[in-house]
């Protein structure tokens, strides 16, 4: 999608700076999924340590263990 902003040239030199991009378009899109990444990774982060989102590995250890014997390096 196309749309037109007006951004101060000083925050544009910052922008392609920081996105390692030459051109302004590239700059602005990088610049705005890494922006989104972020804030999505810490929406994810509150949840988890609020305890909306939980994820239960109920046989981890027996799994663990399970590895350990298996391991083609153990002498």
């Amino acid at each position: 999608m196309k749309i037109t902003v007006d951004i101060p040239d000083k925050d544009m030199k910052d922008i392609m700076r920081f996105s390692g991009e030459k051109k302004k378009g590239p700059a602005i899109a990088k610049f705005v999924a890494t922006e989104l990444m972020l804030r999505r990774r810490r929406e994810l982060s509150e949840e988890v340590l609020s305890g909306k989102f939980r994820v239960e590995f109920p046989r981890w250890e027996e799994m663990r263990k399970q590895e350990r014997m298996q391991n083609p390096w153990k002498a």
